[in-house]
Formats: structure tokens, sequence, C-alpha cells
């Protein structure tokens, strides 16, 4: 696995987001084993980054991290996120320096480790200067229990106010094929203070794969079913962006999940998508991504298709993104 930087931290290319083994997608199928043994499968493959948060659950899936990493832990690069959920009593976001304290104890404790390599601002805080926050991770940084700090959905303003504190690694945020929304200001701000930008749902939560053609296989109470783009009518106007994914991936023999993350990697250094799954061979087939090498010409083809029909999010959860 190849490794690329995020402001001076160094990962691997390709990444592993772990929320979907305990939270949103999988429901009552969930498997410890299975996921604990993904987790180690993607560490021999030489995946390094391990993406989780305090709220995935809650707090369960720092705890099933913590476990995974048992007696490896200097093979990872761990990655965990607060401020949804609030520890001083404060309802909604809680990004104040008290709560940033509170929170990076429970998750030092639950990950079984004494520092997190980079943490994140899981979502702005409209109710709290940035500037503060930043100071708040600055020294936890100072005394060791934080490596590098990130924030997670923030505009191109934030990400400047926070940088001018103290510098930002990474900058996570949705993009992929079908979310194509940081070209526009973020990535351009990320390339111009040097922070590294770490994809999220780079599969379009699954859609990229090609086999999500409908909604008759996700459970009951699977969040997609919900999606603006996986409902009505723009789950069908989508199917054409996985059509030409499709297409070049066969004529490259590899999988539209694999031609997916490679158009993401051909964007430059300092990016470091995490695909998220429960499975050992989603872990093998996204990692081989690293290793597929698209032309100039079908970079372009994929440039050029349209943009994908409906919001990313449902109303609720967009309005709590900076913009």
């Amino acid at each position: 696995m190849q490794t690329t930087s995020l402001g001076g931290l160094e990962v691997s290319r390709i990444g592993l987001g772990v929320m979907g083994m305990s939270a949103y997608y999988t429901g009552a199928r969930r498997s410890d084993a299975e996921s604990i043994g993904t987790i180690h499968r993607a560490l021999d493959l030489g995946v390094t980054l391990l993406d989780t948060a305090e709220v995935y659950g809650p707090y369960v899936n720092e705890e099933l991290v913590g476990r995974a990493i048992e007696g490896r832990r200097d093979e990872v690069v761990l990655a965990t996120k607060f401020g949804l959920v609030s520890h001083t009593g404060r309802p909604g976001m809680d990004s104040t320096p008290v709560n940033v304290r509170l929170a990076v104890e429970g998750s030092l404790r639950r990950l079984g480790t004494d520092h997190i390599d980079l943490y994140y601002q899981h979502r702005v805080d409209r109710g709290t200067p940035i500037e503060d926050t930043v100071g708040a991770l600055g020294e936890l940084v100072a005394e060791g229990k934080v490596g590098h700090i990130g924030l997670s959905e923030a505009s191109a303003a934030t990400i400047r106010r926070a940088h001018a504190v103290h510098p930002v690694a990474a900058v996570q945020t949705e993009y992929s094929l079908w979310s194509r929304d940081p070209e526009t200001d973020v990535l351009p701000t990320l390339r111009e203070l040097g922070i590294g930008l770490v994809p999220y749902s780079p599969l379009g939560h699954g859609f990229l794969t090609g086999e999500i053609t409908s909604l008759d296989g996700l459970d009951a109470d699977d969040w997609r079913r919900n999606n603006p783009r996986f409902t009505g009518d723009n789950l069908t106007r989508n199917l054409r962006i996985v059509d030409e994914v499709r297409e070049i991936a066969g004529d490259v023999g590899a999988t539209p999940a694999q031609v997916a993350l490679a158009w993401l990697l051909a964007q430059g250094e300092g990016i470091a998508p995490i695909p998220g799954t429960t499975r050992i061979e989603r872990v093998e087939e996204n990692s081989a991504a690293d290793g597929l090498q698209l032309t100039a010409e079908q970079v372009a083809r994929l440039d050029d298709l349209s943009p994908a029909s409906g919001d990313r999010h449902a109303e609720g959860d967009m309005a709590v993104i900076d913009r």
C-alpha cells in the first residue's frame, strides 16, 4: 500500500471507515467478530488509517476499534471525532473547551491508547468560536494526547480561521464521483494551506459499487431509504453515473468500486479516502484500488459525469453542515 501525507501525517492512501460496523447500515446483522477480522485484514494489507467517532453507537464503535488494535497499535494511524456528544449537559453540539477535554479522555479510554493520532471536530459548532475549540485542541497536542487535529465538514472560511490558530492536518468531508462540492472552495484552500483531505463515503454510500439499483435490498431501518439521492426519481437518474463507472471498470478489468477510488486518488497527493465495510472481501477489493492507474482519458470521462440528483443528505443533516 502506498502512502500519502495529510498535513505531515503519513497514512495509507486508502483508509478504513469503521462507522458501519456499529451503526447506520448493518442493523441486526452486525458481528463484532467479523468486524474485528476485517480490521485485522486491513492492517495486514497495509491500511493504516482507521476512522471512528465517539458518536458512532454512541461509544461502542470506539470500543470495537480498541479491541481490534490491541497489540497492533503501532501499525495504526488512529482517527476519531468529538463534538456531536455533549459531556457538559449542553444540548446539541458541544465543542466548548471543557467538552473537548472530557471527550478526549473518554475516547482514549475506549480506544485503549494514550494518544490519538488525528482528532477531528465532527461538525462545526456555531455556538463556540472555532478559535476557542482549536485552542483547546492545541493544548492536547502539546500534552501529547493528540498528534494532529482535523475538521469535518468545515467551510473554507472556517478552515482558514482554524489553521491560523493551530495547524490543521486534515479535513474530512464527503467527496466522490457523485459529491464534487469540495472542488469549488474547500479543496483549493486545502492545497494552498498544505492540509490533507479525507473523503468519507467515497463510494457514495455504496451506490458507486453498482450493486444498488433499488431500495429492495436495504434493511427497513437503513438510513439510505430517506436519503434524497436514493429516493424517487433521483435513484433512477443517478444510475447513469454508475453505468459510466461500470463501463470504465470493464475496460480496465476492475470493479466499479475500484474505479471510483482510483479516480479519487488521481486527484493528487494528500487525499486518503476511507471506504467503509464490515467484510474482508470488500477491504481486499478496496485496497487493490491503490494499484489501479486510470488513463488521462478515463479520468477526464469521469470528471465530465453529470452531477448527482438530490442533496447528499436529508434536510436536517444538511442544516448542520458548515457552508
